[in-house]
Parts: C-alpha cells; structure tokens; sequence
C-alpha cells in the first residue's frame, strides 16, 4: 500500500511507527492463544469475508461503502460523505507470510480531497477494528 501524503487527511500501516500522524498498527484475525489451546485458525478468505461484512454493515460516520475492487488477498472501498459528497478511499492488503504472521491485515484510509479531515479516517479505522473485534481482530 502507498505511504500517506504529508496531509494530515490519512493513516495507514505502511508508513513509519514514528510517524504518529499517519501510522496506525496492522491488525491480526487469528487469535494466537486460541490457537495455541488447539482452536481453528481462520483461513485468509474467512477473515475477508468478515472485513467485507463489517465494513459494509458498520456505521463510519454516515459515509456510505462501496466495493471498487477486491481480490483473495485485497480489498479497495470507496466511503462516500452523504452531507458533501467528498469520497475517501480505504485499502486492506493480507500479505502472505508477513515475519512471524500469517493473519496479519495492513491497510490505508485517505481522503482524496483537501488538507484536514477532522480525523475521519482515524475514525473510520478505530471504528471498523471495533466492531471487528467481536470476530477475534486484534491491533
């Protein structure tokens, strides 16, 4: 995934841990310890099926989803604003066998318009790892 512009309009994974005005930490969807007391772990397709779910299902703000593209391993939305029409676009990428992780998520949320953005995309992430959450996603 890109890295975020110099805009404070966008946070993702793949920009620097030290960069706390873009970077927000990748999430998991395999709940380790389960794991290790002999729990199944979730298959790469389980786990975007649940993204897919929530992210179509929860409440950002009043922007609407829309699936523009999506693969086996990456999904790319469109989150439209319903007041100004402003549209912010939200990436997820589950890279295959990232160190240690094989349940890893990484993703982007930026808006493609103007400087601020009232911290909606921080928001919006915050918001779909909750409700993520009750499925095992862990940031």
């Amino acid at each position: 995934l890109a890295l975020c512009p110099s805009t404070p309009n966008c946070v993702g994974t793949a920009d620097e841990f030290n960069d706390t005005l873009h970077y927000i930490p990748a999430w998991t969807y395999n709940d380790e310890e389960k794991i290790a007391r002999g729990g199944a772990a979730k298959t790469t397709s389980e786990a975007m099926q649940e993204l897919v779910d929530v992210t179509l299902t929860t409440d950002c703000d009043g922007f609407t989803p829309t699936i523009v593209e999506r693969t086996d391993d990456y999904l790319r939305l469109e989150y439209k604003s319903k007041i100004f029409g402003f549209v912010d676009d939200v990436e997820f990428w589950f890279p295959k066998d990232v160190g240690n992780s094989k349940s890893r998520v990484d993703y982007r949320s930026a808006s493609r318009l103007g400087q601020s953005d009232g911290d909606a995309n921080r928001k919006r992430i915050k918001t779909l790892r909750l409700a993520l959450s009750k499925y095992g996603w862990k940031s």
